[in-house]
């Protein structure tokens, strides 16, 4: 089948990887030539990256941030997000962030008398962790870790790392077996419907502007969600979405970000229903 976007004409290659749907059309391109491409799927409207053009995950472990420097950029963010949790969660229980990174989220939770966990791919990131802090940090690749029989918590957290995963529905089935009956998870990922993200791909395909990417550049998304696709997604595997709002990393019009869901990122709060299908 033919899809016709503008001045473009693609072929269909691959089923949407949340609902299945052959309806898929090139929704934008990255590189320098255009050689990466993503597709959104008209029917669940979740992004889909072509993966068969590569990926380059270890672009996000280059250097490890000591979690102690607060006024470091990972800190202030890892600190808003613990700002949520404390107004929806005030009452501290077992936390496991996956991907913890250089585990700012952990520490702050800490020292408000949860008892946390990590999960890093990276063993750099984790002795480092271990070492410097000693917080239990599980070294995996989340969606081939198998829990113990006993492993629940009361809180998962997944900031900016859902998108970074080739397979979603998996991932929140993986979720949802490390929660415990009633539990809650909290994500945080790019919104690809927000504002930001909606004039740049304009001004990209009105050709006012091209980004210059370099030449060893691969993107890191495997998806793009926005909140359609991410409420799906949560249905097809035992979660209830608590609270779905936008924010941006420039803060002055985050109370519109939230009122009309422009911001070029979101964080969900889900709650486990039951054991997913």
């Amino acid at each position: 089948m033919i899809k016709i976007l503008g001045f473009l004409c693609v072929k269909n290659i691959m089923n949407c990887r949340l609902c299945g749907s052959e309806s898929l059309y090139l929704f934008y391109q990255q590189g320098n030539n255009g050689q990466f491409h993503f597709y959104r799927c008209k029917s669940c409207r979740l992004v889909n990256y072509d993966l068969r053009g590569g990926l380059d995950q270890k672009k996000y472990t280059y250097t490890f941030v000591d979690p102690s420097l607060h006024l470091h950029k990972q800190y202030k963010g890892q600190k808003k997000t613990f700002e949520f949790i404390a107004r929806h969660i005030p009452q501290p229980g077992t936390l496991l962030d996956i991907g913890c990174g250089n585990g700012s989220l952990l520490l702050v939770a800490r020292d408000h008398g949860w008892k946390v966990t990590g999960m890093e791919l990276s063993e750099m990131y984790a002795s480092e962790l271990q070492k410097r802090y000693g917080i239990n940090i599980i070294t995996a690749n989340f969606l081939s870790y198998i829990p113990d029989k006993e492993e629940s918590y009361d809180l998962v957290t997944l900031r900016h790392v859902l998108e970074h995963l080739p397979d979603p529905v998996l991932a929140m089935q993986k979720i949802n077996a490390l929660l415990r009956e009633g539990g809650i998870a909290l994500l945080e990922f790019p919104n690809i419907d927000g504002a930001e993200a909606r004039f740049k791909r304009f001004l990209e395909k009105s050709r006012l502007h091209k980004r210059k990417y370099q030449d060893d550049y691969f993107p890191g998304h495997c998806h793009e969600f926005s909140e359609k696709p991410f409420r799906l997604l949560c249905d097809m595997t035992g979660f209830q979405v608590v609270l779905w709002e936008t924010y941006s990393s420039k803060t002055t019009f985050n109370w519109l970000n939230r009122l009309l869901k422009t911001g070029s990122k979101a964080r969900a709060l889900i709650q486990k229903r039951s054991a997913p299908v």
